[in-house]
């Protein structure tokens, strides 16, 4: 396992700290949060009817001149409902190019037998998610079961077969040790991720810069010996423009501005987006 100099990790988060500091008020800054969002609902009242209203919101805000999110991210029952919404989207509307991510394995703590995770990823698709985030076996990786939440894993990607990217939630604030995010990273690169995540925001600790910083350093680890670029997503707890630009400052200062894009970076909130708008929509009125 590889040893992480925690003492340098923390010194990259108060670089990045005074660094974003100088930056969260640059309106093309938020605007680029606001383009690498996946505006995400995942309540236990979420219905048709809310999650309908939820994506009209994100589409109505790209017609007020905002960029429209990278995806709606909803529970896999709901991806349908999603989709119908996006399909009243005007042609040429940038609204179009909204995704839809569906959280599944089993989300959030990804216990159930392995043909449940592998056909709920396979419907989810079928009922046209671009996206899935899955959770990994958290649960083995805290138990040194590696090769099984690396199969696990693998399993998921093959049943994807390449029709919607892959993120893999590593659920950093429950692995805690560093070493461990890293492995857990370096492990849901070589089973097939697309992204790797933090959190699924369903626990005590979500995201946190540190966590960001090593899975940062996992994934350039990882390029430089595959030659292949995978994206990070952060999420849970994150509300604040402060919280979103730090977090893109991170990204930029360990992989390199080329990242921060939606192709490569994700943030997952819902009340960030809230916050976001309405000062963009200020600043243009």
């Amino acid at each position: 396992m590889k040893n992480i100099d925690t003492a340098l990790v923390n010194r990259k988060v108060e670089q990045a700290a005074e660094t974003a500091a100088l930056t969260e008020n640059k309106r093309e800054v938020l605007l680029e949060c606001m383009a690498c969002t996946d505006y995400t609902t995942l309540k236990e009242t979420d219905s048709p009817h809310s999650v309908t209203a939820f994506t009209n919101h994100a589409v109505e805000l790209t017609g007020q001149g905002l960029p429209p999110v990278a995806s709606i991210c909803v529970y896999p029952s709901l991806v349908d409902a999603v989709g119908v919404a996006l399909t009243d989207v005007p042609a040429g509307s940038p609204a179009e190019n909204i995704g839809i991510t569906a959280v599944c394995g089993a989300f959030p703590s990804g216990q159930t037998y392995m043909e449940v995770k592998m056909l709920e990823c396979a419907m989810a698709i079928e009922n046209g998610a671009d996206e899935i985030d899955a959770v990994i076996n958290v649960g083995a990786m805290l138990s040194g079961d590696y090769d099984l939440a690396e199969s696990e894993l693998a399993m998921m990607r093959e049943e994807i077969d390449g029709d919607a990217v892959l993120k893999v939630i590593l659920e950093t604030g429950s692995l805690a040790d560093p070493e461990l995010i890293y492995r857990a990273s370096m492990l849901a690169m070589e089973a097939g991720a697309d992204f790797i995540k933090t959190s699924t925001g369903k626990t005590p600790i979500s995201a946190t810069p540190a966590a960001a910083v090593v899975m940062c350093r996992a994934i350039r680890d990882f390029e430089r010996s595959c030659s292949r670029r995978v994206g990070i997503k952060v999420a849970g707890g994150i509300r604040t423009p402060q919280e979103a630009v730090l977090y893109r400052t991170i990204v930029a200062q360990e992989l390199g501005e080329e990242w921060l894009t939606p192709s490569l970076f994700r943030i997952g909130a819902s009340r960030l987006v809230d916050a976001l708008a309405p000062r963009l929509l200020s600043e243009t009125a």
